[in-house]
């Protein structure tokens, strides 16, 4: 049976619409549902346009869904929603200055970094892409489901990270190394970090690859059986604290200065999503020198020679020292398909997939997989067919 098509005005409306609708609520919220780390980067003024330009798309793009006839229920949501959000006060929500909150959620993180990456990422791979694939392709709900608990909980995570790491970096005294460390311009100081964060992180994930009760929880990560800008979201929250906590220690102990620190998280979440990218570009000698998206979808392949290969997350360098690079030569080759090795012991949906880890290693019947996944269209014109060497024995913890 032919999956009807899905209209892009449709979608975009509901998107714009539901966003714009949690954009209201932190207006009415602020102290409760907008992170204060994250308002100092953006100022109302700029928030109430951006939200008018939502309003606006929302409006327009599913009133043309709807008298195209064309997937008229998801494009009634999004003008649903967006009447909604007007309704409610729209860019008129007024509200006194936010104090200094202890705790809240991070909403506003949550709708800014999903709007600026899907107007970046959607075309990217839409245009540039490696494979023909749907923004909305199997298992999108799952990953916009992590994208918001990550990105909403983030001042959480954060309180569990810095409690994780503060005590044994205050203990771990080295004042003749942080002087050192300090002494140097903010750009080298940037440099290292990103070199002693990248091999603390490619050891950890080594290790989630090598014991069997990390690896549970790594699975989830490697469950996705599409990669593109949203997958790399998929991960369990016990192991974003873990690999947070591991990444940020030696930082800490070493004594990088804030703005070197802070140059390093941005380019963690930059690089994070571009190596999970669905984009076929040929960046040749580049690919040597930077992570970048075939190098990191081949740790991500179905593949048996590829399960313990490519573990770093910025440098390539990092995995030739620990002798687990590996990349074809030619670059017009790509992993066949993606996902775990035994498909059954990941399950679907994110609240079963956060259990899992903690259930012993059982099979499920709900398991990860679609129907004609083999069947992705290429740029070039190929159609990917299922690869014959998963007939073989897979390694028990894959």
């Amino acid at each position: 049976m032919t999956r009807p098509h899905r209209s892009f005005f449709a979608y975009g409306s509901a998107l714009l619409g539901v966003l714009s609708l949690m954009a209201v609520a932190c207006f009415h919220f602020p102290e409760l549902l907008t992170s204060r780390e994250f308002r100092a980067v953006y100022n109302e003024q700029f928030a109430r346009h951006l939200l008018l330009v939502g309003l606006a798309a929302a409006f327009i793009m599913g009133t043309f869904a709807i008298l195209r006839d064309r997937n008229k229920r998801i494009a009634t949501l999004g003008v649903g929603t967006a009447t909604l959000a007007v309704l409610l006060g729209g860019t008129n929500v007024q509200f006194d200055p936010v104090g200094q909150t202890p705790y809240s959620l991070g909403l506003d993180w949550f709708v800014l970094s999903l709007f600026f990456s899907a107007l970046v990422f959607v075309p990217l791979e839409r245009y540039l892409g490696k494979r023909v694939l749907s923004p909305l392709r199997p298992g999108w709900r799952t990953d916009v489901g992590y994208f918001f608990m990550s990105h909403v909980l983030v001042q959480f995570i954060l309180i569990l990270v810095t409690a994780s790491t503060s005590t044994i970096a205050g203990l771990a005294a080295f004042p003749s190394l942080k002087a050192l460390i300090q002494s140097l311009p903010v750009w080298a100081q940037f440099l290292i970090a990103v070199f002693v964060a990248d091999m603390a992180q490619a050891l950890l994930h080594r290790a989630y690859h090598n014991i069997p009760w990390l690896w549970r929880f790594h699975a989830v990560h490697h469950s996705s059986r599409h990669m593109d800008w949203l997958a790399g979201s998929r991960i369990h929250i016990v192991e974003i604290v873990m690999t947070r906590s591991v990444v940020l220690l030696p930082l800490l102990v070493m004594g990088f200065s804030t703005p070197a620190v802070n140059a390093y998280v941005i380019l963690v979440g930059l690089q994070a999503v571009l190596a999970h990218a669905n984009l076929g570009i040929r960046f040749g000698w580049l690919e040597y020198l930077l992570v970048l998206p075939r190098y990191h979808h081949w740790h991500h392949a179905r593949q048996k020679e590829y399960v313990d290969v490519n573990y770093a997350i910025h440098l390539p360098l990092v995995d030739m020292l620990m002798g687990t690079f590996k990349l074809p030569r030619d670059q017009a080759q790509w992993p066949e398909e993606y996902g775990v090795m035994k498909l059954e012991t990941v399950p679907k949906g994110i609240i079963q997939q956060h259990l899992m880890p903690f259930q012993g290693g059982r099979k499920y019947e709900d398991f990860v997989d679609d129907a004609g996944l083999g069947a992705l269209p290429s740029r070039e014109g190929g159609v990917g067919a299922p690869p014959t060497h998963l007939q073989s024995v897979m390694p028990s913890r894959r």
